[in-house]
């Protein structure tokens, strides 16, 4: 069995352990929690005896092999750092850090102590995503990638009543781009690598961070667009465009549904079963990735971790969206 603790007691995280009842050698080992009450209550309801609400002290713990953080953005890389240096496996929720340079020292770090890091970004790791990778030749020479993930947020609407919580705020590296737009733009460096020139812009909201925006991104043969919002919603699927036709996917950070529409008039349905929930398929990733003594994912890569965090800092250079991580001078 692997043995696992949880950093990070909010909603991502009783999806993802819902999701890994069904991985197999996959096992909740403890729970950590700034405040004891807040550890016990999720312990008693995953039935698991250890709670910590110190990190130094899990971290050197020996009853677990390795940690699921889901802490807010601006903490990732501390605390993956932190365990990586205690020699833990660490499965670190999107987006991996605050900004490039903070991915490069995880990486570094994971790569000193012989440990897996990995980011998890759920959407390259789903059946239908390898659907894409697999049938994507058939729509010959690519020439446009198009992505929209716009979901208007419910705590927006607090925001407006004058109550910015962390979705809304820069001290914790939230906002749109890092929450939506990291499902745009991961699955596309995974398919195409990093553009040439990026173009970007949002509507800024008044507490610092955006609540919107648009990114052109040119490659030397193809270009692609992508909008994402935490302040409206969308419809549109996504689409990639090539010389023989195009393909369809119904939302690309769930990808339940593909097809190609050839230029001939003829449709083929690629959809393939997935028969778990979503996150399922991350959590197996990282159980067998430690089983099999692999420390970096063939798909949720150093590689492409970095790539897409260094798209979002250039995206972030060109709307004016600082975070207190990118000044601060870490001794990690």
């Amino acid at each position: 069995m692997v043995r696992v603790g949880i950093v990070g007691t909010n909603w991502i995280t009783d999806k993802l352990l819902e999701a890994a009842k069904l991985v197999e050698n996959f096992e909740l080992s403890a729970v950590y929690s700034r405040t004891r009450e807040r550890a016990e209550e999720v312990a008693e309801k995953y039935n698991v005896e250890t709670i910590f609400t110190n990190l130094e002290e899990m971290a050197a713990s020996s009853i677990i092999d390795a940690v699921y953080i889901a802490t807010p953005n601006a903490f990732h890389a501390e605390q993956s750092i932190l365990f990586l240096r205690n020699n833990k496996h660490v499965l670190c929720e999107k987006p991996l850090a605050a900004n490039a340079s903070e991915v490069k020292k995880m990486f570094e770090t994971a790569n000193e102590h012989d440990v897996l890091l990995m980011e998890a970004m759920k959407s390259t790791l789903l059946p239908n995503f390898k659907a894409i990778q697999n049938n994507l030749h058939k729509i010959g020479r690519v020439r446009k990638f198009f992505s929209s993930y716009c979901q208007y947020s419910s705590r927006y609407d607090k925001y407006k009543e004058g109550i910015i919580l962390n979705a809304f705020n820069p001290i914790y590296a939230n906002g749109a781009l890092m929450d939506l737009g990291s499902y745009c733009f991961y699955p596309l460096v995974t398919l195409f690598g990093e553009p040439m020139d990026i173009k970007a812009t949002s509507v800024m909201l008044e507490s610092g961070v955006d609540g919107e925006g648009s990114v052109l991104l040119q490659y030397e043969d193809k270009e692609a667009v992508v909008m994402y919002s935490k302040i409206s919603n969308s419809h549109l699927p996504s689409e990639i465009q090539g010389e023989n036709g195009s393909m369809i996917i119904d939302k690309l950070h769930m990808a339940e549904y593909v097809e190609i529409r050839y230029n001939d008039g003829s449709v083929e349905i690629l959809t393939v079963e997935q028969p778990y929930p979503a996150m399922y398929y991350e959590v197996k990733e990282f159980v067998e990735l430690i089983e099999t003594g692999k420390t970096i994912s063939d798909i949720n890569s150093y590689v492409n971790s970095y790539k897409t965090m260094h798209v979002m800092d250039q995206v972030r250079e060109m709307i004016g969206l600082v975070y207190p991580n990118d000044k601060k001078v870490k001794d990690w």
